[in-house]
């Protein structure tokens, strides 16, 4: 198999440093808007930098990862190289808002999955969400999960549902490393150096998500399990609290959602 990226931004890179950990690096193809771009991620990885027109004519797997404002036009031009291909490769769009039909039509008769990762990826502890449309045959799903195994955890989960996830799965990342920062910003204040501030922080979340995903439980009850009656922990959750921090962190899902809805209809 051969994998082809359209696009090396944050997340395209993601992706191909997860998939060269599965392939080899000579099977998959980088392609930028900034050559230079490509290029040096293809000199990482030891990935080949090429043209968008040779990975829409050659290709088994075509990842497209520009943004969704972009997507129409990228694929108007790769059009009449994929028409004229009897294998139709398969086209991997991780672009926002930009839905199965849409691609389809922009596409006609190319097999389609449709994700939304994040960039935890690069690092073998993402979450890539997954839809297909019926044109994608089953032993091309499984090639595609087992080769991208090494990004870390795939669902599958209705299109429907997609955006939704998203606003979590994949914009989560950026409101985790916020409350990340405020935890080092007050630790620091405390007296701790920086470099242990971030650290610990970091490493608490970890820790406190392995064992939300391994526990039984539900996460109220390990907050409680962690909350000694006067004790210090409960004196944070409150201060938590007293500044609205369940709803924000609520309501920042909601906004990117509502967001990601935005993007579809423009």
């Amino acid at each position: 198999m051969t994998y082809g990226f359209i696009g090396t931004g944050n997340m395209g890179g993601a992706l191909a440093r997860a998939l060269v950990r599965e392939v080899s690096p000579l099977d998959v193809y980088l392609n930028n808007r900034t050559p230079a771009k490509a290029e040096t991620l293809a000199a990482e990885l030891g990935a080949r930098a090429d043209t968008a027109a040779h990975i829409a004519a050659a290709c088994d797997y075509i990842f497209l990862g520009v943004k969704p404002n972009l997507i129409a036009g990228v694929l108007a031009q790769l059009a009449p190289t994929l028409a004229q291909r009897t294998d139709k490769p398969v086209l991997v769009s991780m672009a926002a808002g930009v839905t199965i039909a849409a691609l389809e039509q922009a596409a006609p008769g190319c097999p389609i999955l449709r994700i939304m990762p994040n960039t935890a990826c690069a690092v073998g502890a993402g979450l890539t969400l997954y839809d297909a449309n019926a044109l994608l045959t089953k032993p091309q799903l499984d090639a595609f999960l087992a080769d991208m195994a090494a990004s870390g955890r795939l669902e599958a989960l209705p299109e429907h549902l997609i955006d939704a996830g998203s606003a979590v799965a994949g914009c989560g990342g950026a409101f985790a490393c916020l409350f990340m920062e405020g935890l080092a910003d007050g630790a620091v204040t405390c007296g701790l150096p920086r470099d242990k501030a971030n650290t610990f922080a970091a490493q608490m979340l970890l820790g406190a998500a392995k064992l939300a995903l391994e526990s039984d439980d539900h996460t109220a009850a390990l907050k409680d399990a962690v909350c000694s009656p006067g004790g210090t922990t409960i004196a944070g959750v409150r201060a938590l609290e007293e500044h609205g921090f369940r709803a924000a962190a609520m309501d920042a899902v909601i906004a990117a959602y509502e967001r990601t809805k935005e993007l579809a209809r423009d």
